[in-house]
């Protein structure tokens, strides 16, 4: 995962090549349309919007709903944080999301989580 917010477009475009060079797929994160627009720039094929502010540590939960028109349909568009159940699935699914990055929360569970993408 190369995460825009921590890199500098040189590193990012660095990175990105690297990664592909060794025959990765790099997941670029970002906040916000700025760090998008340069992770597409970098050649980013797999974006992940990430729910929650670095700074902060808020989770804005339509932040990834907002900015989904923004990411081209030929681009694997993931969801990151903050996504609580198969709710939160569907409505990031109906937006436009190819894949969720679940954390902490169902990685914790001791059971099983329910299906939530359809």
């Amino acid at each position: 995962m190369l995460i825009a917010a921590a890199l500098d477009d040189e590193e990012l475009a660095r990175f990105m090549a690297r990664a592909t060079a060794l025959g990765l797929a790099a997941l670029v994160e970002v906040h916000d349309e700025e760090e998008l627009a340069r992770a597409l720039g970098a050649g980013a094929r797999l974006v992940g919007v990430n729910q929650r502010d670095l700074r902060t540590f808020a989770v804005d939960h339509e932040r990834a709903c907002a900015m989904a028109a923004s990411i081209p349909s030929d681009v694997v568009a993931v969801a990151e944080s903050g996504i609580r159940d198969g709710d939160d699935s569907r409505r990031l699914a109906d937006a436009g999301y190819d894949a969720i990055l679940v954390g902490r929360p169902w990685c914790a569970r001791r059971t099983a989580p329910p299906r939530c993408a359809r």
